[in-house]
């Protein structure tokens, strides 16, 4: 295993997740650095471990390759969970339905959506976290796995949504323990070291370099 492609078609993973992995000696892609177009795979797991793996072994069979995916997603306590595995797509029907759209797009719709749920929910019961799982597929076998979470409270307007860095729910995600700035208000490299896609990509660092 010389190559890792990180399976996503989302760029900004992409970046984050090269920045985090840079210290492996190990060549980093991403989906686009590859000659062919790839299908996304369904989604159809519901939890966030069982999405990594189809997405992780869909793109090791498409690719060729070993291949690094990750599922993430924003649990907020006060919606019993949600939006959890539905976090890309939930101001939509369905994951279909989402993909219609650009991200520019879902993303400000679906912050939408869980701002209202939470209309008239104090501050200091909107407890939340982003959750991200990972999974290194090879072949038709997932060879590692690993989880972490970035816990904070969802703001309230009009102080959020606020930033401009990061994606998906970052404007809106207050960063504990002192819940002054959102996740996209960070600068990349402060976000980097705290997220859960930090956790999780540090808690597989080590069984990659195991297996490299």
């Amino acid at each position: 295993m010389r190559t890792i492609v990180i399976a996503t078609q989302n760029p900004g993973k992409v970046a984050e997740l090269r920045a985090l992995l840079a210290g492996l000696e190990i060549e980093v892609l991403g989906l686009a650095d590859l000659s062919s177009r790839f299908d996304e795979p369904a989604e159809h797991g519901r939890t966030f471990e069982q999405n990594a793996a189809i997405k992780a072994l869909a793109y090791a069979a498409m690719t060729g390759l070993a291949c690094l995916a990750d599922d993430s997603g924003l649990e907020v306590d006060a919606l019993a969970g949600r939006p959890g595995v539905d976090s890309a797509y939930y101001a939509y029907p369905g994951e279909a339905e989402a993909r219609q759209h650009p991200r520019n797009v879902r993303d400000p719709k679906n912050i939408e959506r869980v701002l209202g749920e939470l209309e008239g929910v104090p501050l200091e019961k909107r407890s939340a976290r982003f959750v991200c799982c990972m999974a290194l597929a090879q072949h038709d076998a997932v060879l590692a796995t690993s989880r972490g979470c970035f816990e904070g409270r969802i703001g309230i307007p009009p102080r959020v949504p606020a930033g401009t860095h990061g994606f998906g729910y970052d404007p809106i995600f207050l960063v504990a323990p002192d819940f002054q700035y959102t996740s996209a208000e960070l600068a990349p490299e402060e976000k980097n070291a705290i997220s859960h896609r930090a956790h999780a990509a540090r808690a597989i660092v080590d069984k990659v370099r195991a297996l490299i």
